[in-house]
Formats: C-alpha cells, sequence, structure tokens
C-alpha cells in the first residue's frame, strides 16, 4: 500500500458546542479507531449541501467504520446564531454529530480556505486528506477501504455504532416550507420541503386540504396508482391563464434536480426537466428536457413565453421551453460573483428567488449569496442590479438603493403598485424595493428566515420557513424604522504582496485513477478578480492547473475568483472504457495587499498541500 503524508489532527472545538449527539461534547479522543471526515459547511451554501448528498450513501454503507462531523462554519452573522445552526441541521436531515463553531476556530486550525471542505483523520487521529469542493465522494469512498483494510491489519480500526444521537422529531402540518402560490380557487399550494411534498392549505393557511406526494424523499411521478415523491421541493409557478400544458403547476424539485409539472384537478405529478443527475461542467447546457441535467433548481417563473429557473447549484438561470419540450441555460456563466451585462456574460450567486414585473418587462431575482435584488430585462435582454455589492458584504439598512443592505434573500414577490417586497431571509425581514424611487425600505421583522411571500387580496402571506407556517401581514402604510447594520463575513482575508503571486491548485487523483489525456486536457483553471483592476495579468482560462498572476499595487484589498476542474479515471489498461469522475470547486478567496506578503498562494482541490 502506497505510503501517504500524515499530519496530527487538531482538535475539534467549537464555542456553540454539539448538536446529535445527546447532549454530549465529543474530543478526537472519543473518536480514536474511527476514520473521521470532518466535513466543513455551512447552511447557506449550495456546494455544502451538495456535499451532504454526496455523502449519505457513503455513511450508510461505513456506518461502523466511518465517522463524519459537520464542523459548521458561518460566512453570514445569521449562520453564527446556535439556534439557526440547530434548525439547519433538522431541514436538511443532518444525521450525523454537527459540531457549531462560530467563531471559525477549527477551520482556522484546519488551514481551510473553501466551503466545502472535506479532510479525512485516520483511525490513529492523523490527517490524511483533504478535498475541497463537489464531487469528492468516490475518491473518499476509496480512500476510506484502504483505511480500513490498512488499520483492520494493524489492530487500530474500532467497528461499532458511532456517537450519532438523532433529535426528537417535531410534529406539525409544515417543515420548512419553502414557497407559496395563491390558488385561482383560493387557499395556497405550499412547498413543504422537510416533508418532501406540496400541500394544500385552505384560505386561512393553516387547515391542511390535501398533500401531494407521500412524505417520503424520493423521485417518483404519479404513475401505476403509485404516490408521488420529491426531494426538497422549493419554487412553485401557476401556469398562466389560458395555457394549455396539461399541468397547473411547475415545481422546482431541488435535490432531485428536476423541474416536475402538477395537474391540480386529481394531485397527478409528472416529470418535466431534469434526470434527477446534477449537472457538472462540460454536461449539455442545452437539449430535450428530460435528456439535460440540471443543478439545484430553487425557483421558477414564466417569463418571455417560457419558465425561468433560478438554478441556485451552478450560480445560473435557466429557461424551459414548454412548446419545445427543451432546456437551455438563459443567463450567467456558473462563475460566483456579482457582474451585470449582458446575459450571456453575468455573474449570480445562488440565485434563488423569481417573480416577473406586471408588465412582463422584468424578472426580479434574488440573488442570495451576494444579498442583491438584481433583475433581467426582456427587451435587452441584459442583468441589472438595484441592490449589493458582492460576495463578502450584507447587513440591514434601509434608504438609497445604492447603499443599501440585505442579507441572504431568498424570495421576491412583485407588489400592486409596482415596487417589489423581499424576503430579506437571514435579517427575519420583509423589505420594501420601489423602483420610482430607488429607496429601500422594512415592511416587517420579528419573521423567522422567510422564504418567499405570496399577496392575498390587500395582504401579503409570507412563509416563516423556520417557524414551519404562513403567517399572514396587512401591507403597510409606512415602513418600520430599523437600526443600520452593516457586515462583513468573518472569515479573515489572506495578506499578501503586490505584484507577483504564484496560484497553485493541489490536485492528486484518487488511489487507482489517473489524470487522463487521451482525448484533450483534463483540467481547467479560470481566475478572475473583484474589481477587475486587482488582476494586471494572469485573468482568464487554461488547462494548467497552476498560474503567474501579477496583482495591482494601486488596491488594498479584492477577492480572487479560482475555479478548478479535474476529471481523473481509472487507471486499467484492461479496462475499454473507464470509468471517470469530476472534481471541481469555486474559491472567493479575500486578499488584503500588503507589502511582505505571501507570494504564493496555495488552494488544495484534492490531496495535501
Amino acid at each position: 500500500m502506497a505510503s501517504r503524508a500524515r499530519v496530527r489532527a487538531p482538535e475539534l472545538i467549537g464555542a456553540g458546542g454539539w448538536l446529535n449527539t445527546g447532549g454530549k461534547d465529543l474530543t478526537l479522543a472519543d473518536l480514536r479507531g474511527k476514520i473521521v471526515i470532518a466535513d466543513f459547511w455551512t447552511f447557506c451554501c449550495i456546494n455544502c449541501l451538495h456535499v451532504l448528498d454526496e455523502l449519505r450513501a457513503l455513511e450508510e454503507k461505513h456506518r461502523d467504520t466511518v465517522v463524519i462531523v459537520g464542523v459548521h462554519s458561518p460566512k453570514f452573522v445569521h449562520e453564527a446564531d446556535h439556534q439557526a445552526v440547530v434548525d439547519a441541521v433538522a431541514r436538511y436531515e443532518v444525521e450525523h454529530p454537527v459540531l457549531d463553531d462560530p467563531e471559525l476556530a477549527t477551520w482556522k486550525q484546519y488551514a481551510v480556505r473553501a466551503w466545502p471542505t472535506l479532510v479525512v483523520i485516520d483511525p490513529e487521529g492523523y490527517v490524511v486528506a483533504q478535498h475541497a469542493g463537489e464531487g469528492h465522494a468516490h475518491a473518499i469512498e476509496r480512500l476510506v477501504e484502504e483505511l480500513e483494510a490498512e488499520h483492520a491489519a494493524k489492530g487500530t480500526l474500532r467497528r461499532g455504532d458511532g456517537p450519532y444521537v438523532p433529535p426528537e422529531p417535531v410534529a406539525g402540518a409544515l417543515k420548512f416550507p419553502g414557497k407559496a402560490v395563491r390558488l385561482p380557487g383560493g387557499g395556497f399550494l405550499v412547498a413543504d420541503s422537510g416533508h418532501h411534498s406540496l400541500v394544500e392549505l385552505a384560505e386561512d393557511g393553516e387547515s391542511v386540504v390535501r398533500r401531494i406526494g407521500d412524505g417520503e424523499r424520493g423521485f417518483l411521478d404519479s404513475t401505476d396508482g403509485a404516490a408521488p415523491r420529491f426531494s426538497e421541493p422549493q419554487g412553485l409557478a401557476l401556469v398562466p391563464q389560458g395555457l394549455d400544458l396539461g399541468y397547473d403547476v411547475v415545481v422546482a424539485d431541488t435535490v432531485n434536480h428536476a423541474l416536475r409539472g402538477v395537474r391540480l384537478a386529481d394531485g397527478t405529478v409528472t416529470t418535466l426537466a431534469g434526470t434527477g443527475k446534477q449537472w457538472w461542467q462540460g454536461s449539455p447546457t442545452e437539449g430535450p428536457a428530460r435528456e439535460v441535467d440540471l443543478s439545484s433548481p430553487w425557483d421558477v417563473a414564466f417569463f418571455d413565453g417560457r419558465v425561468w429557473i433560478a438554478m441556485a447549484g451552478v450560480h445560473q438561470l435557466w429557461a424551459y421551453d414548454p412548446a419545445g419540450d427543451a432546456v437551455a441555460v438563459a443567463a450567467g456563466t456558473t462563475n460566483e460573483g456579482l457582474v451585470d451585462g449582458p446575459v450571456a456574460e453575468a455573474w449570480f450567486a445562488q440565485p434563488s428567488g423569481l417573480a416577473v414585473s406586471a408588465d412582463g418587462e422584468r424578472l426580479w431575482v434574488a440573488d442570495s449569496e451576494t444579498s442583491a435584488l438584481r433583475w433581467v430585462s426582456r427587451e435587452t435582454q441584459s442583468v441589472h442590479s438595484a441592490i449589493g455589492t458582492g460576495l463578502f458584504d450584507f447587513g440591514h439598512r434601509d434608504g438609497a438603493a445604492e447603499q443599501a443592505l440585505l442579507q441572504h434573500p431568498l424570495g421576491v414577490t412583485v407588489l400592486p403598485d409596482g415596487s417589489v417586497a423581499i424576503a430579506d431571509t437571514y435579517n427575519h425581514a420583509l423589505r420594501r424595493f420601489d423602483p420610482a424611487t430607488n429607496e429601500v425600505s422594512t415592511l416587517a421583522t420579528d419573521l423567522r428566515e422567510p422564504s418567499g411571500a405570496v399577496l392575498a387580496g390587500e395582504e401579503i402571506v409570507v412563509v416563516e420557513s423556520a417557524r414551519h407556517r404562513l403567517t399572514r401581514l396587512r401591507l403597510p402604510e409606512e415602513a418600520v424604522r430599523v437600526e443600520s447594520v452593516a457586515h462583513r463575513t468573518q472569515r479573515a482575508a489572506t495578506e499578501v504582496a503586490p505584484g507577483a503571486l504564484r496560484l497553485e491548485v493541489v490536485f492528486t487523483a484518487p488511489s487507482g485513477q489517473k489524470l487522463d489525456e487521451r482525448y484533450g486536457p483534463s483540467t481547467r483553471l479560470l481566475v478572475s478578480a473583484t474589481p477587475p483592476e486587482l488582476l494586471v495579468s494572469g485573468a482568464g482560462a487554461d488547462s494548467a492547473l497552476s498560474r503567474e498572476l501579477v496583482l495591482s499595487g494601486e488596491l488594498t484589498e479584492g477577492v480572487l475568483h479560482v475555479s478548478a476542474m479535474a476529471a481523473s479515471c481509472d487507471d486499467d489498461p484492461a479496462i475499454e472504457y473507464p470509468a471517470c469522475h469530476v472534481h471541481q470547486q469555486d474559491w472567493g478567496v479575500p486578499v488584503k495587499l500588503v507589502a511582505g506578503g505571501a507570494s504564493r498562494l496555495p488552494l488544495v482541490l484534492a490531496g495535501m498541500e
């Protein structure tokens, strides 16, 4: 067996304490004899949610030898709230111990630079591998099998149950609902995300009329009399009146990476788009709707003759054409950030809410990771920002839109006067943007993670996701007065020197695999910066995973955007068609330019630095 680098693992510490352990504080000594996978995540991050799903099968298969420990490392201020972490662990059905690390103590000890990052610790307490981003489950599976064999032979592997203790279930009609629509006959249809189903509620917003879906996580249509199944559905859109498509509602079935159609007359569910598999770099970006992979669709809206999709998983907007039964990218590049301009050149960051203006000319977008309100112009096919400045600035500030702040908004609703209500999720508030005055105000506070809202006459019904309910509010005549608060992420900036900077992405192919160059380069590196002037040279795409950058001496800070991809394939000449796997990660690295700062920036995609 090949030797591997080993570094003693730092202790797991966090001021928020432990979840899913029955009240016990864990130490690495408690986990000695187990293979530990530390998953550094934060619940705002769509890539982190993807990794939670990637790890489910490995967690189940190796339950007697592997302990996954989620190390919750917040980006937003709200994510440092312990109750919010408790809610997120329940919302996403995390079935392993979670360390709440609001001050990023363990993050710093492990020198983590990106969400998500996976660190593998062997049964003797040594770090043996680190992986950033998505697509590493197969590599970790192979490493786990090697570690099981190695440590079983040494007598240092301890089999048996891990320390996970499930929390007490909470009863209720709704569990972390996502979004809702007002039904033509009255009442509401709600995406009951935590129960993996849709719920029709009566006019009072509380009484359950019926449930569509059997409540089990799955991907099943209404065939052969079986109950349909969803997986954490989020967005809903009613089919416009007069358009006969055979279904009445389009559902963003988020974790199934699919769009579903629902016929309200009998609750029949059909798949409209998606294969059930997650889209990866290099996959088709257009084609027959049920043959093209999607990636965590979070909301849907009928706009400009098509169903537009907030494709949170790849930081883009896509569109489904019911007439042609096809899907295609509509806006965005997959780069994560806030860049306006023509739809093909714009950058988004986890778009999560959509709403169409009354005249049909604008598609409003809640761009959650940039804490921004964006819009797409139908006429010019261009993207514009109304509120927001970038990935790391957020808060709660009203007033002129150019200086207003939001915190991870998930929903938008067009109001009768043409203004836009914003479900300002991590501020627990309902905000309002008025395009006529370019002013931002606060309509309501003391909500709990509002994720969407829908008009009902002269009232607005807010989906309070973390209170598991719909809340009916009268639209106030005057805004609520709220003290202004501005934040930047507490993640420390990397100090680098102006001038030459050597960027190196570390990638080691998993055991038994290699980079396969038979059909061209199997790696890709894309580099850009905010502001663009930060990079004097070195921007753009190339196949090499290292590059010489030159940073401006005229700036004091900025963000380097680095996107890396590597495809590794089975290294066995006897296999005619080797299986290949894609590893990918996007880093937004805040940098501070100081004399004497680092001249080398290593980023680990997979392996050890």
